[in-house]
């Protein structure tokens, strides 16, 4: 499914690191000085799912296959990108294509990395990323505006349009991002974002990137993240990315061990990439044979058609019904065969809405 997750910070904050962290190896140039990310780089990852290692143990199939989602590690923006500072202008476009946004912000302090200001502040720090993504929203915006006020004299079915479009140009500059609109369910405001795509109107998620001393107590740089993703409705994940980064590199026994000796059940990483993929709106559900248990990536509020058709186009087209199991009695009964025998395989139609952790079987014709 062809949506990005884009990471974003101040240059040195950690966001390559973090980046060859989920890719597990060193795709993206991560050095001590700022711009060192100039292209993007992308990575399709893995969605760690324990839900797909339970039904493989029990099916035993040939080969197991997890969701996937893309990063993508945008470089450093600095104050003045949105007017073209430090490449500004590129690195914003590449953030226009992303569908959601990882903010890393330095949470620690260390004299041999390079940092932009003096020392880390995180308040200041996430102003600046978050005043030049709107200041760039409302240049978007101004110009669109003039098209509007030509458009609507020949069509007033955009008057709606022009009025969400006045009462976001309003609220930016009160610096309050678009994603704060107050009827963001509304036609009008709902073709306007897909249309303009504005930066403040994505999904965040803020990285706290701390050191190892502070990866089970808060600093207070950390404190202030808390507090400013509590303030902006956002979720949050505090990290330490150079150890993300050492820990790609060991086996999953020594991986597990590590983690279990700093009494830690998820890393930070793996917090990012289920938040991420929470906050594109997805959700998986499985498929379960001989060949292959495999987890199906779909948006949440899908129906079982859209489902089918994202294993296939002709399983969609010619969708007769849908044979599911919930994932928690797939796992109590053992089999599909014990759950179809006990009565708990429900056969669902077109307008079934699939739920997180189904297992399904698609019946079609063609």
């Amino acid at each position: 499914m062809a949506l990005g997750i884009g990471i974003v910070g101040l240059p040195n904050v950690g966001k390559s690191t973090t980046f060859n962290a989920l890719t597990k190896e060193q795709n993206a140039e991560a050095a001590n000085y700022p711009f060192c990310t100039i292209e993007p780089n992308k990575a399709i990852v893995t969605v760690p799912d324990p839900r797909v290692d339970k039904l493989a143990a029990l099916v035993k199939p040939e080969k197991t296959i997890y969701a996937t989602v893309e990063f993508i590690d945008i470089a450093g923006l600095v104050k003045g990108a949105s007017h073209g500072e430090g490449l500004g202008n590129q690195f914003l476009a590449n953030i226009r294509e992303t569908a959601a946004i990882v903010h890393v912000v330095r949470c620690f302090d260390d004299d041999n990395v390079v940092h932009v200001s003096a020392k880390p502040d995180p308040r200041s720090d996430i102003e600046v990323i978050n005043t030049e993504l709107m200041i760039a929203d409302l240049q978007q915006l101004e110009r669109k505006l003039e098209k509007l006020a030509r458009e609507v004299k020949g069509d007033k079915r955009l008057t709606p349009v022009l009025e969400v479009a006045l009462a976001l140009k309003a609220q930016l500059e009160r610096g309050i991002p678009v994603a704060a609109y107050p009827d963001p369910e509304s036609d009008a405001f709902r073709a306007l974002v897909k249309e303009m795509r504005f930066l403040t109107s994505k999904k965040v998620i803020y990285v706290a990137n701390v050191d190892e001393d502070h990866l089970i107590e808060d600093n207070e740089y950390v404190q202030v993240v808390r507090q400013i993703a509590a303030e902006h409705n956002a979720e949050f994940v505090k990290l330490c990315a150079k150890l993300e980064q050492d820990m790609a590199g060991l086996s999953d026994e020594e991986r597990h061990e590590f983690l279990e000796s700093m009494n830690i059940h998820e890393t930070g990483l793996e917090q990012v990439i289920h938040k991420g993929y929470h906050a594109l709106g997805l959700i998986s559900f499985f498929t379960t044979n001989a060949k292959e248990v495999r987890a199906w990536t779909v948006r949440r509020g899908a129906k079982a058609p859209e489902a089918a058709g994202v294993i296939h186009t002709d399983f969609e087209r010619g969708f007769i019904r849908a044979e599911v199991i919930p994932f928690e009695t797939y796992i109590r009964l053992g089999s599909e065969a014990a759950a179809k025998a006990a009565g708990e395989m429900r056969v669902e139609g077109r307008e079934y809405v699939v739920h997180d952790g189904d297992v399904m079987h698609f019946r079609f014709n063609v």
